[in-house]
């Protein structure tokens, strides 16, 4: 039963995974690839989880949340660019 659900599980990865990586290929706005990119380190992070939960170990932990946090901080970082980029005022 558990290697159906692991199957069953990386496919939707895979899927989710290959869905992010044509949005960054193909975005329109820098926002929709760095959300891409955003969606692609989450999904990263759930198939080490995903191993974590089936091995029964904790290896990839620290590794988790080192990923977790480079999103975070990254998604910050462009948001606040995309929003001083809009504060300034456009030239004639």
């Amino acid at each position: 039963m558990m290697d159906i659900v692991v199957v069953v599980t990386a496919v939707i990865l895979s899927l989710a995974a290959a869905g992010a990586i044509i949005r960054i290929a193909r975005g329109p706005s820098l926002l929709d690839r760095v959300l891409a990119a955003d969606v692609l380190l989450v999904i990263v992070g759930a198939g080490l989880c995903i191993d974590m939960a089936v091995s029964r170990h904790l290896n990839n932990l620290v590794l988790v949340v080192a990923i977790s946090l480079i999103g975070f901080i990254g998604s910050v970082t462009v948001a606040r660019f995309v929003a001083d980029r809009r504060d300034e005022p456009v030239e004639p």
